[in-house]
């Protein structure tokens, strides 16, 4: 199509909103349009959620440009930038800018945006009262920081907050000023509401809430505030942060129909003139104005739909859920937070984790979801509550994360991998889990950088990051490899490795030192944590400090939570051989309470299911048998066929070589469960070949491989070597597994970590070069040494010393459940 064919599309206004509607016409055709586009800032497009953390330093211009000046070239888009349109004349169909450029439209889209509000209390126009809305807001902000050194911000909603969290970075004295009493109160219930203020106070900021400004101070320039209590406040910078009014001044002029914005019908033409469009902030549909970024690109998806005549398909509004990082905390909400008087209200606390999780049900379907800390599974619920699903079944374990839970065996749920195709991943971009797992598949990407540059995922606030890594590992199995340069979560900006050197250089020993000392961003995730927790206890075993808040809900109750909220017990049975005794042991206990399964594991193992949770301790204490570890990222099972002792075919003692391993290497810890295999011959009997490490018996020896896995994605192990003695097994397993240990990231397992280091390195290391695996083993003795108590036994001597059945390390967990 030549350029004379094309028809004239001109766009007024250049924010996220319109150049993602540009951005859906352009997938659906390139060649229909001649684009011209008009933007009033000097930028190109760039994204507006992330002006704090430029105000803070923490990034730069440059670095939140989302399309840049060459993706406008590259597609044939004429950007007039500091080009403010003033005229839309609709008969002549043309539109004339401040500077007397103009351009003419077949068809206009008008994505104005909005402005922000300024409150008209007396002094409000006072040098030094400004609002926080764009790039050159965020500049007069950061030079004022440079002269003055007291802030204060009116609005204690997300951008007043974001707001005020910069001019803290920037070493300004804070306040924020909200007249309500729970800040982002329209996101937040107070619960969660209080919970955040109590972690941005830690930051530093200070609040005044339920107060009112009356007056702002000074002659010329703002040098404080009167509140209508009667108290006062100095600074010398104010932030208007209080909302925002759709920009429709121009559609005002030109007569086109607004209300509370300018109004479009469903497909998301103005009502007066079906040839303009709008889209964004500075629209009106089915009375409703949208201030957050996903109902707009819904908006802007439905526009290119039509725009390019692709039939008819109508946008019908949006429900609307917020996830967002805030000061580096997690929030989310969804629909109907706060419940009717009497609502049927499913509740979490974890005030030591920082955790925080409030469902309202009606009818067995969710209304509503306010979440705090950990809000890994808000996308789930939200897709849930659309969907309108049945949750009568899952009401007991609802809340509880299954990312938070860890690998719970084969009973652990992949909600990754349940989510729908439509469930929106990243609120702040519109990305939906078929976008990311598209990419994945069919760009072939493999790390969470690739997913943000390709799709937009993760590239905001952050809030989703853990989900895309999920999507990344369920679509991709043990093929997903970490980049080397990711770094742990968005609570930092250093890679694993990076954190194990500055640990051991540090010598810190604690997870709070290391946050401090490594400037945390926040107080860290259910992510970071953990790996911190594992990384200070591998390196310095001897001197560290065991953080139990810092472990997943299954370690820290020793035991596997259930889909029904009860629990599974697996008591430790070396290499699989067990003897009369133990088994009347465990038939005798499962009767007494009544267990309702008792089931033989694929480890060799007899799995109590359904225990209740006071039930724990009295089961391990008539059980009298060490704990299986079955709920960690230890040593699982050693499995173990019957060897030379009774098999015609056997040729060496797999079962002793099995139980004595078992015996050395149980209650260590590693990046990721581990199982092992011992088999007395090539017949494998032990399915020694998927395990992280299998040994097969041979004439002469024992062949030893690794790096295999026997999960969704099944992985063969390689053969590490061949060896003549039980006492070489040893010494070359414990060699390989203390390397693992030591380079491994926390939750990589045996496999990505053995592809990722590579085969030839990890021989040079534990088999060729006899010093270096010597001095292996002597580490990972040095920390085996340290290792003198049994978890389960520990919680019995506890409840006996303290008479509380409570398990102390959990004891700040409060379910609370509310019924109508």
């Amino acid at each position: 199509m030549t350029m004379s064919d094309k028809k004239k599309l001109v766009m007024v206004g250049n924010g996220m909103a319109g150049v993602r509607a540009i951005e859906e016409i352009l997938k659906i055709t390139s060649d229909m349009f001649d684009i011209t586009i008009f933007g009033a800032e000097k930028y190109p497009n760039y994204n507006r959620i992330m002006l704090s953390p430029v105000l803070a330093g923490e990034t730069t211009v440059e670095d939140i440009i989302l399309n840049d000046e060459q993706w406008y070239a590259d597609n044939d888009i004429t950007l007039y930038t500091e080009k403010r349109i003033e005229k839309i004349q609709r008969a002549y169909k043309k539109v004339i800018a401040d500077d007397g450029t103009e351009a003419e439209y077949d068809k206009l889209i008008i994505a104005t945006g909005s402005n922000p509000f300024i409150i008209p209390i007396p002094g409000h126009d006072k040098e030094g009262v400004m609002a926080f809305r764009d790039i050159d807001d965020c500049d007069a902000m950061i030079e004022a920081a440079k002269k003055y050194k007291k802030a204060a911000v009116i609005g204690g909603g997300l951008l007043g907050l974001e707001a005020a969290k910069g001019l803290l970075n920037l070493g300004m004295e804070t306040t924020v000023i909200h007249d309500q009493s729970t800040l982002m109160n329209m996101q937040l219930d107070s619960t969660a509401g209080e919970m955040l203020r109590s972690d941005l106070e830690a930051q530093g900021m200070v609040f005044k809430t339920s107060t009112l400004t009356e007056e702002i101070l000074g002659e010329n320039r703002v040098t404080g505030l009167q509140f209508k209590d009667g108290t006062s406040l100095e600074c010398d910078l104010l932030i208007m942060a209080v909302g925002i009014r759709p920009n429709m001044a121009l559609a005002k002029d030109c007569r086109l129909l607004c209300n509370r914005g300018i109004v479009i019908n469903d497909y998301m033409q103005t009502v007066t003139d079906p040839s303009i469009y709008a889209v964004g902030e500075c629209v009106e549909h089915r009375g409703a104005v949208y201030g957050l970024v996903a109902p707009l690109f819904e908006q802007a998806k439905t526009l290119a739909h039509m725009i390019t005549g692709q039939g008819l398909k109508s946008y019908e509004g949006s429900v609307l859920s917020t996830k967002l990082k805030i000061s580096g905390v997690d929030v989310f909400s969804a629909g109907d937070f706060m419940g009717a008087s009497g609502a049927d209200v499913i509740e979490l606390m974890d005030q030591v984790g920082g955790v925080y999780k409030k469902l309202i049900i009606e009818d067995d379907e969710i209304k509503g979801v306010v979440m705090f800390g950990d809000t890994a599974d808000g996308p789930t619920f939200f897709q849930w509550m659309q969907d309108g699903k049945d949750i009568s079944d899952l009401r007991s374990t609802l809340l509880f994360s299954a990312s938070g839970l860890g690998d719970s065996g084969h009973s652990g749920i992949d909600l990754a991998a349940e989510m729908t195709d439509a469930t929106i991943v990243c609120g702040c971009n519109g990305v939906s889990k078929k976008d990311i797992v598209d990419a994945i598949v069919n760009d072939g990407l493999t790390t969470r950088k690739e997913i943000t540059a390709n799709t937009k995922a993760a590239g905001s606030c952050g809030g989703c990051e853990g989900l895309v890594y999920q999507l990344l590992t369920s679509t991709l199995g043990t093929a997903f490899v970490e980049s080397e340069h990711d770094p742990i979560c968005a609570c930092t900006e250093l890679n694993h490795e990076q954190v194990k050197e500055q640990i051991k250089a540090r010598k810190l020993t604690t997870v709070r030192d290391v946050m401090h000392t490594l400037d945390w961003e926040c107080e860290g995730c259910q992510v970071c944590r953990p790996a911190i927790n594992y990384y200070i206890g591998m390196i310095w075993p001897e001197d560290s400090e065991d953080d139990r808040s810092s472990r997943i809900a299954n370690e820290r109750m020793h035991a596997n939570i259930q889909k029904d909220g009860t629990y599974s017990v697996i008591p430790r049975i070396y290499g699989g051989e067990t003897t009369p005794d133990d088994l009347i042991r465990i038939a005798t206990v499962a009767k007494k309470y009544a267990v309702p399964t008792v089931k033989i594991t694929g480890g060799q193992r007899i799995d109590l299911l359904g225990i209740k949770k006071e039930d724990l301790t009295s089961i391990w204490k008539d059980l009298d048998m060490p704990s299986g570890y079955a709920y960690g990222k230890a040593l699982r099972t050693v499995k173990t066929c019957v060897g030379s002792e009774w098999c015609r075919f056997g040729t060496q003692n797999s079962t002793g070589l099995g139980i004595h391993l078992e015996k050395e290497l149980e209650r260590v810890w590693f990046p990721a469960k581990v199982k092992l295999a011992v088999s007395g011959c090539p017949r494998n009997c032990a399915e020694s070949t998927i395990k992280d490490v299998g040994i097969i018996g041979v004439e002469g020896g024992w062949e030893i491989s690794t790096g295999g896995n026997g999960g969704v994605h099944v992985v063969a192990t390689e053969m590490l070597c061949l060896v003549e003695t039980a006492e070489e097994v040893e010494e070359i397993v414990k060699a390989y597994l203390q390397h693992y240990r030591e380079t491994g990231r926390h939750n990589e397992r045996c496999a990505p970590w053995q592809k990722r280091v590579g085969m030839e390195s990890i021989k040079i290391a534990v088999v060729d070069d006899i010093d270096n695996r010597k001095a292996l083993v002597a580490r990972l003795k040095v920390y085996m040494d340290t290792l003198d108590s049994d978890p389960w036994q520990d919680r019995i001597d506890d409840e006996a010393r303290t008479g509380s059945k409570e398990f102390n390390e959990y004891r700040t967990i409060e379910i609370k459940e509310v019924n109508s």
